[in-house]
């Protein structure tokens, strides 16, 4: 469990820069300041919250903006220790606006702190680290050694976050030398707990307990109770990883004790979930369950500590998630697959089913938490899509490696929901591949797709992809193919989880060479609930033909300038005369109007996207990866845009569209998460859109021109999207037979 420390501010230090004043109301709050740091201290947390909400009213009667900026730094502090992330950067950036306003340097040091702080307690590591080099800057040209050290702390837990454990050390190291030389006694617990961390990933596991019993011992010596709970749970995650479980799950019990003493939500979650992996490791799976289950529930109210905002709600799943996992373990070890289905459906895409159903039901920023469906729910929404449903949960393990315990998948479950509403379970052991075969479920899908490579779509130079087709198939297909319905039009969803996501399941190889779109009729989505929010959607919308005039078809626009790498210079994209083509061809079917080359500008089609009823786009598509929401479409450029369509733009619009087609390359892709893929296909769905065909990579200009012209020829005589889109990948097999040229394309949500 990692750990640093805020920054708070006592009364002597609220006024560099303005005289003291025997005004009783100043005094007041800034007696109430000090009793609040007397409070936090000591984990008082609620108290505290309320002594310094009381300074805070006072100093804005009083207009002291000094003292204003430093009550909301402590309020920001004291909601970020009771694991109320939102309103911890939101305190966190009044303060750094008022700081910089007056220039208070300290207090600009103290808010971004402590806003690295929250954003790293929520997962993201990257802006954790840009606030704390920020702060370690100005701490150092103020001489600020208790910000410069509390700096080095957030820097190093960020990069030990990251797995670059040796930056890790070098900072936590800087920050003990600093904690010390200042007689720091919290800081230099906390450091020398976070260095044991530090050291443990590192392989030295005899400095990793010495360190973690000394910062254990200043803690209590301090009586900092938030300390004594990390450092007994570093103690006992070590003692895990070593083996010893039952001093793991004595330091486990020691620590959810303190954790729930001082309210510490984030520790007793930790707590929870440790003690429930260490249970199970023992063999009493009882116990286990009841741990996890209540490791849950406080994840849960977590999340719904953070309101409406999907980011933050996807970034804190992260660090979440292993416990769903666990507790699907114990339920399949308990012989209850079915209670396993209901938790794998619980953790997965939850900040996305938060949204969806918060934006069908209000559309306004009303936090919503969704319960998950029961398996009895389930059922039904397998019954209402008439289709087979088919989740797989990727199941994760520590094992001994070269003496060292490391993770690495060691099953995958498969449950197959029919239309009937029968659940079948089946488990596959993944050990084999790379114990025997040096490679992992996630190499054999992208290891050698070098066409995953290209990002953007064009005309020539594709590599001849390699995924092992046949390999998936026997991992993911042959277990249940039996379960599998015998007419190729019946519907077959898949839902995926992590690097799954990047699985071409047309393209999966039987061993005659068969591939499975011969065999099946084929749609994907995040999760089973989501397919049942998108049916919501599909049904509120004002149905309409096919052939609607008010299509929006775009191809082939005067490509932007983009720098398709850091650091780079923009170059224009390649014109696709295959996509002018393919709208050309398209338009006509659809009774529209193809809009092509210099017309088609970001801002001509963003005005008309909602008031399409399909909107079709063949252009280039770009990835990103990293971020998710900086995938983008391109477009012409106008006025002063860049003409790339993002998804975090479509991620707040408002659509009525029945389908949209991302006629480009890499459309599905994007930042692959616990909560789904973040990428254009889910901020489409966000905006209201129930059926999303999107591309797994970079798709050859002529033949995705056909596939889609085959696609809409088929849509004219059945309004069924996943079978025209089957129809037109064995159309465009028979012409272009690699599957580079016809898997790429994925129906995600509704076929209809």
């Amino acid at each position: 469990m990692l750990a640093t420390i805020p920054l708070l501010t006592t009364p002597d230090s609220l006024f560099p820069a303005i005289a003291q004043t025997t005004d009783a109301r100043q005094a007041e709050a800034d007696r109430l300041v000090e009793q609040g740091i007397q409070q936090y201290k000591t984990s008082q947390f609620p108290a505290a919250l309320n002594s310094w909400q009381q300074a805070l009213q006072i100093y804005r009667i009083i207009k002291n903006r000094y003292g204003e900026g430093w009550a909301l730094g402590n309020l920001g502090a004291a909601y970020n220790s009771l694991d109320n992330y939102a309103k911890a950067i939101d305190y966190g950036q009044q303060q750094l606006v008022i700081a910089r306003s007056i220039k208070d340097r300290e207090g600009e040091v103290a808010a971004l702190n402590n806003l690295g702080l929250a954003y790293r307690s929520l997962g993201n590591d990257a802006k954790a680290i840009e606030y704390g080099q920020q702060q370690l800057v100005i701490a150092r040209s103020i001489k600020d050694r208790n910000g410069e050290g509390a700096a080095l702390g957030n820097l190093g837990l960020a990069y030990y976050s990251l797995g670059d454990y040796p930056k890790a050390t070098e900072y936590m190291q800087q920050w003990l030398a600093i904690a010390r030389s200042i007689k720091d006694r919290q800081g230099e617990g906390l450091a020398l707990g976070n260095l044991g961390l530090a050291y443990g990933s590192l392989g030295n596991d005899a400095k990793a307990i010495e360190y973690m019993q000394q910062s254990l011992a200043i803690a209590r010596s301090i009586k900092d109770r938030e300390g004594e709970g990390a450092a007994l749970g570093n103690l006992g995650a070590t003692y895990h990883r070593l083996g010893n479980y039952a001093k793991a799950i004595e330091y486990g019990q020691q620590q959810l004790v303190i954790a729930r003493s001082i309210k510490d939500r984030d520790g007793e979650g930790w707590a929870l979930n440790n003690l429930g992996v260490a249970f199970l490791r023992v063999g009493n799976p009882t116990e286990a369950e009841k741990m996890l289950v209540n490791a849950i529930q406080v994840w849960e109210l977590m999340r719904q500590l953070l309101g409406s905002n999907d980011a933050n709600k996807v970034s804190i799943f992260e660090g979440q998630a292993g416990t769903y996992h666990t507790l699907q373990q114990v339920r399949v070890a308990q012989n209850n697959p079915i209670a396993a289905l209901e938790i794998a459906e619980r953790g997965r895409a939850r900040a996305f089913v938060d949204l969806l159903t918060q934006r069908l039901s209000t559309g306004d920023a009303n936090p919503v938490i969704t319960a998950a469906p029961s398996g009895e729910q389930i059922r039904q929404i397998a019954k209402a899509q008439n289709a087979t449903l088919v989740q797989y949960s990727i199941i994760y393990d520590n094992f001994q490696i070269q003496g060292k315990s490391e993770p690495r998948e060691s099953a995958l479950y498969i449950w197959v929901i029919q239309p009937t509403g029968e659940i079948t379970f089946r488990q596959v052991d993944l050990q084999p591949l790379w114990q025997q075969h040096k490679a992992s479920l996630a190499s054999s899908i992208v290891g050698n797709q070098e066409f995953l490579a290209v990002r953007s779509r064009s005309s020539a130079g594709f590599a001849q992809p390699q995924p092992n087709l046949p390999t998936l198939h026997q991992l993911l297909i042959d277990p249940i193919e039996t379960l599998l319905p015998k007419d190729p039009n019946a519907h077959v969803i898949f839902i995926p989880q992590a690097s799954l996501f990047q699985v071409p399941f047309p393209a999966l190889q039987d061993a005659s060479g068969t591939y499975l779109i011969q065999k099946h009729t084929i749609l994907t989505a995040p999760s089973i609930q989501v397919l049942d929010l998108t049916r919501q959607q599909r049904q509120k919308l004002v149905q309409k033909p096919v052939n609607s005039s008010n299509a929006l078809v775009l191809g082939n626009p005067t490509m932007p300038s983009v720098s398709l790498s850091p650091g780079e210079p923009k170059q224009q994209l390649s014109p696709l005369p295959g996509a002018k083509a393919e709208a050309r061809a398209i338009a006509p079917l659809l009774n529209t109007q193809a809009i092509t080359g210099a017309q088609g500008t970001k801002a001509a089609i963003v005005q008309k996207m909602p008031q399409a009823s399909i909107i079709h786009l063949a252009t280039h598509g770009l990835l990103d990866d990293v971020n998710g929401l900086g995938s983008a479409i391109a477009m012409a450029p106008s006025g002063t845009d860049n003409g790339l369509l993002t998804a975090e733009e479509i991620f707040d619009m408002k659509l009525q569209a029945s389908l949209v087609v991302l006629s480009a390359c890499n459309t599905g892709e994007g930042r692959i998460t616990g909560d789904g893929v973040i990428g254009l296909s889910r901020a489409l769905i966000s905006a209201g859109v129930p059926s999303v065909i999107v591309s797994l990579w970079a798709v050859p200009d002529a033949p995705t021109s056909e596939l889609m012209q085959s696609f809409y020829q088929n849509l004219q005589n059945n309004p069924d999207k996943a079978q025209a889109l089957r129809q037109a990948m064995l159309a465009t097999m028979k012409t272009h037979p690699g599957p580079r040229n016809w898997a790429a394309f994925t129906l995600i949500g509704e076929a209809e």
